[in-house]
């Protein structure tokens, strides 16, 4: 053992600061059955001996200590990463989120032009041909559950098509995933919800995909709206007002809404939902804080969490 590493307790016995040790099995891992979708969930063990001064013991991640989600998020993505770090900030305290960590790979996604169906057919290509590259650089972290950062119904249409290509993905690596049409039908699922009110920053055809997947799941869109916005980097730019303006006008309507439901991860939403929420009586969804609900529930993460909204708070 290095020198200078150990500790010498009241009783004379050598002690370690760190009060996470466990022997080294080999990175085992544990399985679970996921609570939200009753599928099995293996979570692997990352902790290692960090040098052969340490061996046999091993040592959690400093920081990460309790779990590492791999996040994969467009390379234009500027809000999806902010909003879970403030989750797991807002929730430092032992049974809630310390220890928590998030490690992100960006998808490559030069050309964001999403202003005519080319362009998205261009950005479906280029995301599509990036995720093998970025998941394989956030397995260099050593992650333990990922999460995908993208609404693929913008891209796909159809949950069937949606679900074939998810498939396809999770074969890059042996890890679970949370994925939006998974989560946010929990969510809804958890509300006994039916009719929503969709809110997009999609276009027309964007918006139209959008609502034909939350159909196939099963649910009436009600009401939707969508920003049009022609390119990706600009969703993040899009203000609170005009989300909150959008919002309201759908609960007004007499739409009898069950929930609102935000799609587009570059969209943030976590400020606009903690706004409306006690004012509308109607729960607010939006992909950012559901997604990562999904995969916390799913990861073994029970408690009651603040800083996303209702859903966290409540289920």
């Amino acid at each position: 053992m290095a020198r200078g590493l150990k500790t010498r307790g009241t009783n004379g016995v050598t002690e370690f600061p760190m009060n996470s040790l466990k022997k080294d099995e080999g990175g085992g891992r544990q399985p679970k059955i996921g609570s939200l979708s009753n599928r099995p969930v293996s979570i692997p063990c990352v902790s290692v001996s960090p040098s052969a001064d340490f061996a046999p013991v091993t040592y959690p991640d400093a920081r990460s200590f309790r779990q590492r989600f791999g996040l994969l998020i467009p390379a234009t993505n500027t809000t999806m990463e902010h909003e879970l770090w403030s989750i797991i900030f807002a929730n430092q305290e032992r049974d809630g989120l310390a220890g928590v960590g998030l490690h992100t790979s960006p998808v490559l996604t030069p050309r964001p032009d999403v202003s005519s169906a080319e362009g998205v057919e261009q950005y479906r290509l280029q995301f599509l041909g990036g995720v093998e590259s970025a998941v394989k650089a956030a397995l260099l972290a050593a992650p333990q559950y990922m999460i995908m950062g993208m609404s693929l119904e913008h891209i796909i249409s159809g949950i069937g098509p949606i679900r074939a290509t998810m498939s396809q993905i999770e074969q890059y690596c042996d890890l679970s995933w949370a994925t939006w049409h998974d989560a946010v039908q929990a969510a809804l699922d958890c509300y006994g919800a039916k009719r929503i009110g969709l809110l997009t920053p999609f276009e027309q055809a964007g918006n139209k995909s959008a609502s034909r997947m939350f159909e196939d799941l099963g649910f009436e869109v009600v009401a939707s709206f969508g920003f049009a916005c022609g390119n990706t980097q600009h969703i993040a730019h899009i203000p609170d007002w005009a989300k909150e303006k959008a919002v309201m006008e759908m609960v007004s309507e007499n739409n009898s809404l069950d929930a609102i439901v935000q799609c587009g991860t570059n969209m943030s939403m976590i400020d606009v939902t903690q706004k409306l929420e006690p004012m509308i009586d109607v729960p607010i969804l939006g992909i950012n804080q559901v997604v990562l609900w999904y995969a916390l529930r799913e990861s073994g993460f029970r408690g009651p969490l603040c800083g996303g909204g209702r859903l966290l708070r409540e289920f």
